[in-house]
């Protein structure tokens, strides 16, 4: 009897704790609710409630559905009521480099390789230091957050003060330090800046918000053991690579006349590719390299501003996605775009693959949308963690206001997103659950101190370069 007893115990106490196990996690511990606009998750199934409602739990999202559902389940949560607006993962900016906003507008109209060789790179030589550094991020984090842009790839030098600034932001950053075959501001020689490669992703390895990588210019100013070495690095701490290529026709044609290869040719033959390589431009391409990105798993950052800007050609993205290659958009640096604003992205990479093919269906809104969210995830190695609203996915989301004369009337979401929307149409933006904007007014930086800074750092950036371009 005393046996049966305690076995019975026995099965009662398993039998809760499997009860246990499978309950699913309560809403009510939900600390922020986004709730009342039309929430558009980009989830597998592209759901959109009109209207919705997002639960946030310290840095994740908990819970997507019915704003009574939701609100009903966490009464003691913070409610952001979004009636009347839309609601949005976060933005993701593939491709930038983020300190540039101190040159925009200083050289426009010149093809790439004039605008690089005569202009920026005597241009940075001259003006690239840890406070031009910090100042240049600053403006582009304040307007990134403004724009909607919760998550940026970054390519340059002293990439340890972008990511404190970035951190302090409080934005989310795949952040590259650059190694480059000539004296760079922060490194002279290549070896010099894959020991500071290393050294900043020791640093930041597993921090929350920045995730560092390793970022070779591109392999016309690289050789082959250098380029190999950054693989190798990436590979020794599991970080991504950030490449330029195929961006222009002297590209191509540089690497035809060194190596009887195309860029993505030559890489590969190098045997390049690391797990995570996110492959900045792709414009010049053949069916045999995107049949090599798709093997390799490789991510394309498409950047048709700076792409048509430039008149750097049209890359062919209707064919990567076709062939199952991660794509996602860019800005380029504010130099040569200028802005760093992914609404516009979106629009025009829509309308330049209409055009381009002679195809309204190219690429419409909601790809164009895919590639600025849960595309862009995918292309840095990140779809698990955000790109999408999802339960168990970060809290990164975006809220567009709808209220402006040329965004009524409202019939579809998604086209009024990559249609009509500006940057300067977000109200608010959480990231990592925490609120960096509110109703438009920006939480974690001094705007005021931003602007004021970089103006004051402008003057002295207008003289450097005067004096660089000359010589």
């Amino acid at each position: 009897m005393r046996r049966a007893t305690r076995c019975f115990r026995f099965l009662t106490v398993l039998a809760c704790a499997v009860v246990v196990q499978a309950a699913p996690a309560p809403t009510s511990s939900a600390t922020l609710i986004v709730s009342g606009g039309t929430v558009v998750t980009m989830d597998a199934a592209k759901r959109v409630l009109s209207p919705g409602a997002v639960a946030i739990r310290g840095t994740d999202i908990v819970a997507v559905g019915p704003p009574a559902e939701i609100r009903k389940g966490s009464p003691n949560a913070t409610v952001i009521d979004a009636t009347g607006s839309v609601v949005i993962p976060g933005l993701i900016n593939t491709h930038t480099h983020a300190p540039m906003v101190m040159y925009r507008g200083l050289a426009d109209d010149i093809a790439l390789m004039d605008w690089l060789q005569k202009y920026i790179f005597p241009a940075e030589a001259k003006t690239v230091a840890p406070a031009f550094v910090r100042t240049g991020t600053r403006l582009a984090a304040l307007e990134m957050i403004r724009s909607g842009t919760t998550t940026y790839a970054d390519m340059y030098y002293f990439e340890e003060e972008i990511a404190r600034v970035t951190r302090d932001a409080g934005l989310r950053g795949v952040l590259g330090q650059s190694v480059i075959q000539f004296p760079a501001p922060d490194a002279k020689t290549p070896a010099e800046a894959l020991a500071r490669a290393e050294r900043f992703i020791s640093a930041f390895k597993g921090d929350p918000l920045i995730t560092p990588a390793v970022a070779p210019h591109s392999m016309y100013l690289l050789d082959k053991g250098d380029l190999l070495a950054c693989r190798d690095l990436a590979i020794k701490y599991g970080v991504p690579v950030l490449i330029h290529v195929a961006e222009t026709e002297t590209e191509v044609k540089t690497s035809q006349e060194r190596y009887q290869a195309t860029p993505v040719g030559y890489l590969d033959s190098i045997g390049f590719w690391a797990p995570v390589t996110v492959a900045a431009h792709g414009v010049w391409v053949t069916d045999a390299d995107i049949a090599v990105l798709q093997r390799h798993k490789v991510g394309v950052s498409h950047n048709p501003e700076s792409n048509m800007k430039l008149a750097s050609g049209t890359a062919p993205v209707v064919k990567y996605l076709a062939s199952g290659v991660p794509v996602g958009l860019g800005t380029d640096g504010a130099a040569s775009n200028n802005d760093l604003d992914l609404f516009e992205a979106m629009r025009q990479a829509a309308f330049l693959h209409k055009l381009a093919t002679r195809d309204p269906r190219a690429v419409p809104a909601s790809t164009a949308l895919e590639m600025a969210t849960i595309g862009g995830a995918r292309v840095l190695g990140m779809d698990k963690q955000i790109g999408s609203l999802e339960p168990g996915k970060r809290a990164d989301l975006v809220i567009v206001g709808m209220r402006q004369a040329r965004q009524t009337p409202l019939y579809d979401a998604v086209s009024h997103l990559v249609y009509t929307t500006r940057g300067d149409d977000v109200d608010t933006v959480i990231v990592n659950g925490k609120v960096l904007m509110r109703d438009k007014r920006v939480l974690t930086m001094n705007e005021t101190a931003v602007l004021t800074e970089a103006r004051r750092m402008s003057s002295s950036v207008r003289d450097a370069v005067a004096g660089a371009v000359k010589q």
